[in-house]
């Protein structure tokens, strides 16, 4: 079970912190379901919901793994780790190539949920 901090931490991370940052900082993705695939993916070293067996993945997930993205993310923005290789890295695992912005656009876009996707596959 993961404690409830680290819940928090997560969410916070990746809903206020993480998309907050993206303009300034130049990142390919701007929204939280698009951080969260990142740094899960990364945290498993593949597509995290071959890792995790039901969702949402920062319930189900083993609580070393989500402390393993969590400190990702803290990385990301203390600038030592570079948020556009992970990227790379987590859309190859997916066997997808990164898209490119049309005239500065991210290549997500905020949605009206209050749920990522990643906790709408729950």
């Amino acid at each position: 079970m993961i404690p409830d901090a680290m819940q928090a931490r997560w969410l916070d991370l990746t809903r206020r912190e993480l998309p907050g940052l993206a303009g300034t900082r130049g990142w390919p993705v701007r929204v939280d379901h698009c951080f969260q695939r990142i740094l899960l993916d990364n945290a498993f070293g593949g597509v995290w919901y071959d890792h995790v067996s039901a969702g949402p993945a920062y319930v189900h997930a083993d609580p070393a793994a989500l402390a393993r993205a969590v400190a990702l993310g803290e990385a990301v923005i203390a600038g030592l780790v570079d948020l556009t290789e992970l990227n790379r890295r987590s859309l190859d695992w997916r066997g997808k190539a990164p898209s490119k912005p049309a005239g500065g656009t991210p290549m997500s876009s905020a949605g009206k949920s209050t749920r990522t996707k990643i906790e709408r596959t729950a």
